[in-house]
C-alpha cells in the first residue's frame, strides 16, 4: 500500500502532543486499509517537554520518527526538515496544536490519490476568535502580495497540505535559505484543490504567532517573491524632481524666510526617503548576503 508521511513541525508542545498523537492515530486506524501511515515530527528546539514526549511515543510506536534541532531555527526549518526526512508516496505537513483537523486527511487523500490534484490544502473561511486589528492586516497582507507578487496566494491557505512525492521533491529543489513556504508552494505549480473551513482555535498551549513576528514573516514573503519594493526609489525620485521644480518656482516669489523654512522642510522630507529607500535596498542586500553564506537551514542534533 501507499505510504502517508505526516510532518508536523513541533515549537513547545508538551500540552498538544498528548491530544495531537490520538487524533492522528485515529485517522490512520480509519484508513489502514487504503494506506499506511508514518509520523515524522520536527521537535524546533524546544524548551519545555516536547523532546521528551517524543522519544516516549517512539519508544511505544515504531510509525513514530522525529528530528530534534540542536535550537530554535523557526517554522520554515521545520518543514523543510520534515520534507526532507520524509520517506511517503504522499506527504503532509500540519500543525501539533489540532488547528489543522485530522478529520480533512481522508478527504485529502482521495482528491489526490485520484490523480485529478496533486495537492489538496485548507484555507480558512472565517476568522473566528482572531483579534480585528490582526485580521485585518492578514488580509491587507494577501491582497498587497498578490498584486505585487510572482505567485498568487491563496488568502486563507495553510501550511497544512497533502502533497504528492512528486511535488515534494520539487520543492525541495529550492534549497534557499531564506524560505516562505506558502510563496514556494504557489510557485512550484501543480493543481491543488483548496477546501474551506471554520476557523478552529488552538486544542492546548499558547500561540508562538506574535503580530510582531507575523509581520517580519509578511515582509520576508513579499521580499522572497516581488522585486516591486526596489522601484520605489525610482518612483519616488521622479517625484521629488517634479516637486522640486515646483516648488522652485513656487518660492521664487516668496520672502526669503518663507522660502528656507520650505527648504527646510523639503530637506528632511526627501532625508527621510532616502532613508526608507536605503532600507528597502539594504533588505534585498541582506537577503543576498545570507543566501551567498550558503549556511544550512537547520542543524539536527538528534534524529530516530
Amino acid at each position: 500500500m501507499k505510504l502517508i508521511s505526516v510532518v508536523v513541525p513541533s515549537y513547545n508542545e508538551q500540552e498538544s502532543l498528548p491530544l495531537f498523537y490520538p487524533a492522528i492515530t485515529k485517522i490512520a486506524e480509519q484508513m489502514k486499509d487504503q494506506a499506511e501511515f508514518e509520523f515524522l515530527f520536527v521537535d524546533d528546539g524546544s524548551k519545555d517537554n516536547t523532546l521528551q514526549i517524543l522519544r516516549e511515543l517512539h519508544e511505544q510506536d515504531s510509525r513514530v520518527h522525529y528530528v530534534s534541532f540542536s535550537r530554535n531555527f523557526g517554522k520554515e526549518a521545520g518543514i523543510y526538515a520534515g520534507l526532507e526526512h520524509a520517506n511517503g508516496d504522499y506527504v503532509v505537513i500540519m500543525d501539533a496544536d489540532l488547528q489543522h483537523p485530522p478529520e480533512f486527511i481522508p478527504q485529502m487523500y482521495q482528491y489526490v490519490s485520484s490523480g485529478e490534484y496533486d495537492c489538496a490544502s485548507t484555507r480558512r473561511i472565517s476568522r473566528k476568535g482572531e483579534g480585528k486589528i490582526r485580521s485585518f492586516f492578514s488580509s491587507m497582507f494577501y491582497k498587497l502580495s498578490n498584486k505585487i507578487s510572482q505567485v498568487e496566494i491563496v488568502e486563507g491557505a495553510q501550511d497544512y497540505r497533502f502533497m504528492t512525492r512528486q511535488m515534494v521533491d520539487s520543492i525541495l529543489k529550492l534549497g534557499e535559505h531564506n524560505r516562505f513556504s506558502k510563496g514556494i508552494f504557489s510557485w512550484v505549480g501543480f493543481r491543488t484543490k483548496y477546501i474551506g473551513y471554520e476557523n478552529v482555535e488552538r486544542a492546548a498551549g499558547t500561540t508562538k504567532w506574535s503580530f510582531w513576528k507575523l509581520f517580519q514573516y509578511s515582509l520576508e514573503g513579499i521580499f522572497a517573491f516581488s522585486a516591486a519594493p526596489l522601484a520605489i526609489p525610482m518612483v519616488l525620485g521622479i517625484l521629488l524632481c517634479a516637486a522640486a521644480v515646483i516648488l522652485a518656482v513656487v518660492f521664487a516669489v516668496v520672502h526669503a524666510s518663507a522660502w528656507q523654512a520650505a527648504i527646510l522642510c523639503v530637506l528632511l522630507l526627501i532625508g527621510g526617503l532616502c532613508a526608507c529607500c536605503m532600507g528597502i535596498l539594504g533588505q534585498y542586500m541582506a537577503k543576498m548576503y545570507w543566501e551567498i553564506k550558503n549556511r544550512p537551514v537547520y542543524i539536527a542534533k538528534e534524529i530516530r
